[in-house]
């Protein structure tokens, strides 16, 4: 993932066709529920790993909730969605029970993924999320398919392929870029560029420091977000979600965020300052979410303390809804691995 103000990006700012005024009260409010429930569900799970009430791996999404929430709102509600492991807020995002999500982390049967995936591999078949995928850039090929499926059912729906910046390394990254270009494919590839892959910066990795100019091989439309900005992120997944449902074909989207946390819970992120952690802070999505608001009249500073509250009861709910679930009986290994109608003896 890349860093946001790293010294390869400064100067080289998204384009700024925010047009801030067209969105309305309802937009933003919606923004501000949606991205604290993400930061405030991820500050509670890092919480409860520290109490080994979580156990395993777990990236958490603190910083970059406007990747998700500007792409939630430009699109619509058949369009499909597939990310990395870092993937708790995407289904946050898109409507899943929150409650589910916790109980996924602590491995329950109740989880969003039965208890069975965890932190890194979450799917909601309702809400079109398919995953949550541990291998690194594994998603991004996956993704292309989707979006093949897509068209080749003739549907007015997209695929978003998130991944991190370090992802763009894989082969795979490439020959989908390749595939979805040739074929015109309804897909966004979205880059979660928060400036560091693991703990690797993106300038020690790659000649190439602005990662949307690796569509320019395909002849690919691609440009770089502010995504510290939701109105930046919702402009740019519009006008990309727009060229796709003309069959116009993909777009690479380079989302230029950060994340505050280390790459997982075992990271103490020592290779990067505090003066640039705290820069990224001064302009934390929310908070620029929550001035825009107060500054258009939309709502007051009690009723954004309202909202916080509701937000924190969800998160308590989450909690308790996970501590009071059953695991899965161990019989579950064997289910779901296989197409049950093909295999009915597993019923056994």
């Amino acid at each position: 993932m890349a860093t946001a103000k790293s010294k390869e990006q400064k100067g080289n700012s998204a384009p700024s066709g925010a047009k801030k005024d067209k969105f309305s009260k309802e937009t933003y409010m919606t923004w501000f529920e949606s991205m604290l429930l993400m930061r405030k569900f991820e500050e509670k799970a890092g919480q409860l790993y520290g109490q080994q009430k979580i156990r395993g791996f777990c990236h958490l999404y603190i910083g970059q909730e406007a990747c998700v929430a500007g792409a939630v709102s430009a699109l619509k509600k058949g369009d499909k969605y597939i990310t990395a492991y870092r993937d708790h807020a995407h289904p946050i995002g898109l409507g899943s029970d929150p409650r589910t999500i916790m109980a996924e982390l602590y491995g329950k049967e109740t989880g969003i993924s039965k208890g069975k995936g965890g932190s890194m591999h979450m799917f909601d078949k309702e809400n079109n999320f398919f995953g949550g995928h541990g291998i690194v850039g594994g998603q991004v090929p996956l993704g292309a398919g989707i979006a093949f499926a897509e068209k080749f059912n003739k549907t007015d729906n997209l695929c978003v392929c998130y991944m991190g910046d370090g992802a763009v390394r894989q082969g795979a990254f490439h020959e989908a870029l390749n595939l979805a270009m040739h074929y015109k494919l309804p897909i966004i590839f979205a880059i979660e560029n928060n400036g560091y892959a693991m703990g690797t910066s993106v300038k020690r990795t790659s000649n190439v420091t602005e990662l949307y100019k690796l569509g320019s091989a395909y002849d690919m439309p691609s440009e770089p977000v502010d995504a510290m900005s939701v109105e930046e992120v919702h402009n740019a997944f519009e006008a990309a979600a727009e060229r796709a449902r003309k069959g116009e074909g993909p777009t690479l989207l380079e989302l230029r965020t950060y994340r505050y946390k280390g790459h997982s819970m075992s990271d103490p992120a020592k290779y990067r300052t505090k003066e640039e952690l705290a820069e990224y802070k001064g302009k934390d999505p929310i908070e620029q979410v929550r001035k825009a608001i107060l500054e258009k009249g939309f709502a007051n500073e009690d009723e954004l303390a309202k909202i916080s509250d509701k937000v924190k009861e969800q998160v308590a709910e989450c909690v308790k809804f996970a501590e009071e679930s059953d695991y899965p009986d161990p019989s579950e290994a064997y289910r779901d691995v296989y197409a049950q109608e093909d295999y009915p003896y597993l019923e056994d």
